[in-house]
């Protein structure tokens, strides 16, 4: 499968973007200024954003808590997204809802979730409409080792096998269901195994491989958008922070924590461009500094944009 030069430049600079991002929230947020709790996904970034891009822009997404790399993947409006961190009125949920809530519907950005597989039901059932409509667009549903337990994720499963629905369960088994090792919640090394159990084809990628991801999805997209049914992804990757910014990290040892530094996934797609001569050191060069001047732009956007006022407190609470 051939990608092209501009998707691997859009790939690499959405990385980029998407590790800027989550810097600078971590940064904001050991300063008081990003209200309630924010989870990051500092490592993750091959997994969350070359998943997306290898849908079809009108395809459809539901994020999980830990979304940022995930929506930043689908092409979210960056100032936006920050503005809704800092609690500003330009932000995607008028400054209401925070790091666990960005969604952009119109974008096909079903919105992130702060219930551990709450995506299972939304993505079903957003599938099931394309489905019925004959839209040809395709869900992708991301969730955790930890929602793998859920009953959500097993009636999920189910459901979409039995009506054959157009939807990619994707799992970022990131090894930890916050502090419980995946070994201490079931009794099997890959989830993807689970998926013989709905009749559906299960698969593991190595979730630090930018470029094995988005082929696997692709090829996955291809399967379920030709009317066959679901498909299980088991993305392995692992979060270099704690599980939220209040985790003290003392469930896995620093060395750990090395190891899987050294499996960067930005470095590791960065070397794959220069070996294979798909960039050059000046291009890669330049796509950085844009990533890094995108978040400072986004952060200027957030802190020049009004808080919400106060006669809103009420609005927007019920649909």
């Amino acid at each position: 499968m051939d990608i092209s030069k501009e998707t691997f430049k859009e790939m690499y600079k959405r990385m980029n973007e998407a590790r800027a991002f989550e810097e600078k929230v971590s940064y904001f947020f050991a300063r008081g200024m990003v209200h309630g709790t924010t989870h990051l996904s500092v490592g993750e970034e091959a997994s969350g954003v070359a998943a997306c891009m290898a849908l079809n822009d009108d395809d459809l997404m539901a994020a999980t808590h830990r979304g940022h790399s995930q929506v930043i993947g689908k092409g979210i409006d960056l100032n936006r997204m920050m503005a809704e961190l800092l609690g500003k009125q330009t932000g995607y949920c008028k400054g209401k809802g925070g790091s666990m809530h960005i969604a952009d519907v119109a974008a096909g950005n079903l919105g992130a979730n702060g219930v551990v597989g709450g995506g299972h039901g939304i993505a079903v059932g957003a599938a099931l409409t394309q489905q019925i409509k004959k839209t040809g667009k395709i869900v992708l549903c991301f969730f955790g080792d930890g929602a793998a337990n859920e009953g959500s994720f097993h009636e999920a499963l189910n459901l979409a096998s039995v009506w054959k629905l157009p939807v990619i369960f994707y799992c970022e088994n990131n090894l930890y269901g916050m502090s419980t090792p995946m070994a201490k919640h079931m009794n099997i090394e890959d989830i993807a195994k689970r998926a013989e159990s709905y009749g559906i084809p299960g698969y593991i990628v190595d979730g630090n491989d930018a470029v094995a991801v988005y082929k696997r999805v692709k090829e996955a997209a291809g399967y379920v958008r030709s009317g066959k049914g679901p498909v299980l992804i088991e993305s392995k990757t692992y979060r270099w922070l704690g599980h939220s910014k209040s985790d003290a990290n003392i469930y896995r040892t620093k060395e750990e924590i090395e190891k899987w530094k050294k499996k960067c996934p930005i470095k590791r797609l960065r070397k794959y461009l220069l070996e294979n001569e798909v960039l050059t050191e000046d291009e890669i060069s330049v796509i950085e500094k844009k990533a890094i001047d995108d978040i400072d732009g986004a952060v200027d956007f957030a802190n020049n944009s009004p808080n919400p006022p106060i006669e809103s407190l009420l609005e927007d609470i019920y649909a």
